[in-house]
């Protein structure tokens, strides 16, 4: 949006107005917006947090199976004296609706893009998909125990929000302020070591739950890169989708196998 204003010989120059917000046009464009990622997400995180309550429950502690990035962010927040079990729920709400406020764009999400979100995060889950059959292929790997199928869809989704949140969104815009705003390093060697710092992060960070396992690692660091350039090229909402797509897929595959 312009305002014209007349100089002196009547001419009219194009001026923009310092309170419209930016315009947007395309998919792809709207798809990144902070609005856009929380209309997206908003569902899963409502899902994931009815679905612990009645699917993901821990009999033998009489307590609620939550991921682990969803359990350290609740231990984050009692650091401060916070303390609730909506918190991180919360925070994701937050953080993307600040966002939106800071970026001033307009309040206006089309379902047309919520639904073009949801095919893309499922065909960029093909990917890493086949990329994770031929690595189980060529080096396989110990079984590990699995939750039940109900356990297993709720605690899919809530990983592909809150594991993303803090391996993506969170991880980069740290990593962003370290390296391009304090050391000064160049943005494509510093987009290059956020990638493989958070990757290798988030490999990391299954271990806090499970033994160790140079195979499993080697390929959770391969998809933290993976999901580390979706996020660089297509924002925190389809990174979240394709995060919690694959792991959906790989629940689905399961099953067929037993059937």
């Amino acid at each position: 949006m312009s305002r014209a204003a007349t100089g002196r010989r009547g001419a009219k120059t194009a001026v923009a107005s310092p309170s419209a917000p930016p315009r947007v046009d395309g998919y792809f464009q709207k798809s990144e917006l902070p609005l856009a990622s929380l209309a997206f997400l908003l569902p899963l995180v409502i899902i994931y947090e009815v679905g612990t309550h009645h699917f993901a429950w821990n009999a033998a502690h009489h307590t609620e199976q939550r991921i682990i990035a969803f359990a350290l962010m609740q231990r984050f927040f009692l650091l401060f004296g916070a303390s609730g079990k909506y918190l991180p729920a919360m925070a994701v709400v937050g953080i993307l609706l600040a966002w939106h406020i800071a970026r001033r764009d307009a309040w206006k999400v089309e379902i047309g893009t919520l639904f073009g979100m949801l095919v893309e995060s499922l065909l960029l889950a093909l990917p890493l998909l086949l990329l994770g059959r031929l690595t189980l292929y060529y080096v396989p790997q110990a079984a590990v125990p699995q939750p039940e199928t109900a356990n297993l869809f709720v605690l899919s989704i809530g990983a592909g929000v809150y594991e993303e949140l803090m391996f993506r969104l969170i991880a980069f815009t740290l990593l962003n302020f370290l390296l391009i705003d304090l050391l000064r390093i160049r943005k494509s060697w510093s987009y290059l070591l956020m990638v493989l710092i958070s990757a290798v992060g988030f490999a990391a960070y299954h271990y806090l739950g499970e033994p160790f396992r140079w195979q499993t690692f080697a390929f959770r660091t391969v998809a933290g890169i993976y999901f580390g350039i979706v996020f660089i090229f297509r924002g925190i909402g389809i990174t979240s989708g394709v995060h919690a797509s694959y792991d959906i897929f790989i629940i689905l595959l399961r099953l067929l196998a037993h059937t």
